[in-house]
């Protein structure tokens, strides 16, 4: 089944800390995902982030919630315990406990009201299956998808100079070539049988790499990667970076994986995320740190 939301969390966790013994919330976790019958795939998926499992992160905020609707309290370090009014509430065998349930308790609605945009609350609500950090992390994603797609535009109407100082600029960011002179001077000299540059792949320049570096409206083929390999040929190379605009075939992208030299292809997507991931291009527009508890300076064992 698919994971369940961290709403429909909150009533089953409730009921495992109805014996009124401490839990620690590791346990929790994974007694809910045998309760919902989760497969490793779902157990294991992560955030869009990738820094947390869906359904830890997922149970982490149904405790909290009850918590600050005063259900449960946090006693030590990673444990928590039902209150009086959590035993009372299950006493009662509702069907769900959710946000709207919890509305009321007094702690319930301050915290909302400490935490929520009064505008932003109903968006909120219509989304009960994810959580604050998976709502912000989906938005960063699409905000992520849509700059790869305005990038990926510019590139395609920039000159061919321009274009190859790019790529300049991205190996250089990437940790490759000697000096930003060094490489400038390499990529878009040769035009030497399919080879449009050559960067060192160090700063020490113990090695090379050969690139061809192309602006490409139409799918990349077999055939023009068989030139630029033949043209590593003909250099004794052994290492290539193929970069376009467009997209590789599967014929292209199959020889590459076929063939004894060690050929990178970078299509215009992933060249626009490397843009993204590396700063070129682009600037910080806006910042939002995440911050939490640290649970290390808080103990005292």
């Amino acid at each position: 089944m698919a994971i369940p939301g961290f709403q429909d969390l909150m009533l089953p966790l409730l009921q495992i800390a109805g014996d009124a013994q401490e839990h620690h919330i590791r346990d929790v976790i994974d007694a809910l995902a045998d309760y919902f019958q989760l497969t490793e795939d779902e157990r294991r998926e992560q955030l869009p982030s990738g820094k947390q499992p869906t359904i830890d992160n997922r149970v982490h905020w149904a405790r909290t919630y009850l918590a600050k609707a005063g259900l449960i309290a946090n006693t030590v370090r990673g444990k928590f315990q039902i209150t009086e009014r959590g035993i009372n509430i299950l006493s009662k065998r509702p069907d769900r406990i959710d946000r709207k349930f919890l509305e009321q308790f007094e702690e319930f609605i301050e915290f909302r009201n400490k935490t929520s945009q009064p505008e932003a609350i109903e968006t909120f609500v219509q989304q009960e299956e994810h959580t604050p950090e998976e709502t912000l992390q989906t938005g960063y994603v699409s905000l992520t998808r849509k700059l790869a797609q305005d990038l990926l535009e510019r590139v395609k109407l920039c000159s061919p100079q321009f274009f190859e100082q790019l790529v300049v600029d991205l190996l250089l960011a990437m940790g490759y070539g000697g000096s930003r002179k060094d490489a400038g001077e390499a990529v878009g000299q040769s035009g030497d049988g399919g080879i449009d540059g050559i960067i060192k792949e160090d700063r020490l320049g113990l090695s090379q790499i050969y690139i061809q570096a192309k602006r490409w409206e139409g799918t990349v083929g077999q055939s023009e990667l068989r030139n630029f390999v033949g043209a590593l040929e003909d250099k004794r190379a052994n290492r290539g970076v193929f970069i376009t605009t467009s997209q590789f075939s599967s014929g292209a992208k199959d020889y590459a994986g076929r063939i004894q030299k060690n050929i990178i292809l970078i299509d215009g997507e992933q060249l626009a995320e490397f843009m993204i991931e590396y700063g070129v291009g682009v600037i910080v527009k806006e910042t939002y740190v995440v911050k939490e508890p640290d649970e290390n300076y808080f103990s005292e064992e």
